[in-house]
């Protein structure tokens, strides 16, 4: 048994065999071949191991996923089948004398493209599967051994350098009992979705891909940051007695479950969760949240071959706002850019991505991509409580062009006749310091605030939030941090406007007596920090919190603000 350690980035523990995720290299070199016939049966074995891949595929999902979610295997099955596809590869082989692999992708990337020009929604959309189907015969043909994480059938433990936002909204719970990375941080999108989907997750471990092979059995534990390789039959019996100690300390807390979140003293605050697509509104139901305080809408444009039309998005916005049953749905719009890419986009290479075209920024420039956006929001706006918020203002000029674009939108819908909410709020993220500082100002037009802490705190540090060598300045608790914080929720309350928190920071357990004591009004987890978050303030004092919060303005580091909150909360 080896043990590393690492970041304890999602609560729980599992024990599962491991899951080796590395994306292949489809680089394809074009060769000639003396044996054409031997390349066409080539071709053909790996049609033949695509064929049966999928039937197997499909057969699992209708078993476990039901009809509809087998019919894509369907359609992948009948490109398998298609003359059209196959006998031009087959003839590019004989007649060029090339190689099976370059014949294959040179052709269907010629369908590719045609399909993505065609007018037909349901045309364009057999791109994707096109490309789909072509990996996989790829995979045989190139001999790679891949299996996507939307495949995975069995209870694994993924293991990987990192997980990219595609990959974590691939990954089934059902299956996946948990992950572990060389790479990321607690406020890294693989550890955000890793607490979405309610999955134990320890990342930083710096070299956890390299000695473990597939098939080891491990124990990530998402409680202390440790994962264990090839534990003996007793220590995965004591990580078991540990989980299960856990497990009935979640049972305490799921009793919270329909309480209000209300202080020892008696004042009011609001619990809400972040999430990234509907099929998380469950968990934040089940835990009790008051409300989404943070829908990542980038998730919808991620995964794709191609942007996601009005309908697709108004159908995603609207089941969250029907889902949640009149309780406030507080959407961000896209905000794509920094560590989050959309081939399709083909976004420009950056010296500082975080700092470059991104958010907000992209979306002024690019007014087709946000207007079909704002579309969709509003039309959804009619089936709940809506809040929009957009993400990275830098300057009161970028809120009031985003307000007026969505205003425009909103008067053609009605010129359309079609039915829009008259108290959407609109607010903003506050995620850059010269935001903070000016929040005053904002405040006499925004509706409310929502301060982005994980973007906030490594712009005020100067400190890249995903560079390991720097994680040291990630500093919720510095008081440099904690001033801005006061800034901006004075500067609502002082307009009579509310302010919540959707950066980690909200739901950590040494920031919440801070948050309460500076009068945060809204704070926004993961769906499983809720409950332990209502239980720790119900035993605050939010009189005696903003006493010790003050006193923790005049500090001079972080290292005394969390001794001073630890000493005042015992």
């Amino acid at each position: 048994m080896s043990k590393l350690s690492g970041i304890a980035a999602s609560a729980g523990i599992a024990v599962a065999r491991a899951f080796i995720l590395e994306h292949p290299d489809y680089t394809i070199t074009k060769t000639s071949v003396n044996d054409v016939e031997a390349e066409v049966e080539k071709l053909n074995k790996a049609l033949e191991q695509s064929r049966a891949e999928l039937q197997n595929i499909k057969a699992r999902t209708l078993a476990e996923l039901g009809e509809k979610k087998a019919e894509i295997f369907e359609s992948h099955l009948l490109i398998l089948d298609d003359p059209e596809l196959i006998t031009p590869v087959i003839d590019k082989i004989r007649s060029e004398a090339v190689n099976a692999d370059f014949a294959l992708n040179e052709t269907a990337s010629q369908f590719v493209a045609m399909f993505e020009n065609m007018k037909s929604a349901y045309l364009q959309e057999r791109a994707a599967d096109m490309r789909d189907v072509t990996k996989r015969v790829l995979n045989h043909l190139l001999g790679i051994t891949y299996i996507s994480p939307a495949e995975i059938s069995e209870e694994v433990i993924v293991v990987a350098q990192d997980l990219t936002p595609s990959d974590t909204a691939q990954l089934n719970r059902t299956y996946v009992k948990g992950f572990t990375t060389n790479i990321g941080g607690r406020t890294s999108h693989s550890a955000i979705m890793a607490r979405s989907l309610e999955i134990p997750a320890v990342v930083g471990t710096k070299n956890v891909l390299s000695l473990v092979k597939a098939g080891d059995l491990l124990i990530v534990d998402g409680l202390s940051g440790d994962v264990l390789i090839n534990p003996s039959e007793e220590e995965v019996a004591e990580y078991t007695r540990k989980q299960e100690a856990h497990n009935l300390q979640i049972a305490e807390w799921k009793k919270l479950r329909d309480e209000p979140t209300v202080s020892k003293d008696g004042k009011h605050v609001e619990l809400a969760a972040n999430i990234g697509t509907p099929n998380d509104v469950t968990g934040v139901l089940d835990n009790g949240g008051e409300g989404v305080g943070l829908y990542r809408t980038e998730f919808l444009y991620m995964g794709r071959d191609k942007l996601p039309s009005e309908e697709v998005q108004y159908n995603a916005y609207r089941t969250v706002l029907e889902s949640m049953k009149g309780k406030p749905v507080v959407v961000r719009t896209l905000d794509i850019g920094g560590d989050k890419e959309l081939p399709y986009l083909e976004m420009p290479k950056e010296m500082n991505p975080f700092l470059g075209y991104r958010a907000i920024r992209l979306c002024l420039d690019r007014q087709d991509i946000f207007r079909t956006q704002l579309r969709a929001l509003l039309r959804a706006s009619a089936h709940g409580e809506l809040r929009i918020m957009f993400p990275m203002i830098a300057t009161l000029t970028e809120f009031r062009a985003a307000r007026e674009l969505l205003l425009e939108e909103k008067a053609k819908l009605r010129e359309e006749g079609k039915e829009v909410s008259d108290n959407i709020q609109l607010g903003i993220m506050v995620e850059i310091p010269s935001t903070a500082v000016l929040a005053d100002q904002f405040a006499k037009e925004v509706d409310f605030f929502s301060i982005g802490t994980n973007d906030l705190i490594q712009y005020t540090m100067a400190a890249d939030r995903m560079n390991e060598q720097v994680s040291y300045l990630y500093q919720p608790y510095n008081p440099a941090i904690l001033r801005l914080v006061k800034i901006v929720i004075d500067a609502a309350h002082a307009e009579g406007k509310w302010t919540g928190m959707c950066g980690e920071m909200a739901g950590d357990s040494t920031a919440i007596p801070l948050l309460l004591g500076l009068g945060l009004d809204e704070f926004s987890m993961s769906a499983t920090s809720i409950l332990p978050a209502r239980s720790q303030i119900a035993k605050l004092s939010a009189a005696e919190m903003k006493e010790m919060a003050a006193k923790a303005l005049q500090m001079s580091t972080a290292e005394e603000v969390a001794a001073l909150v630890h000493s005042s909360t015992k």
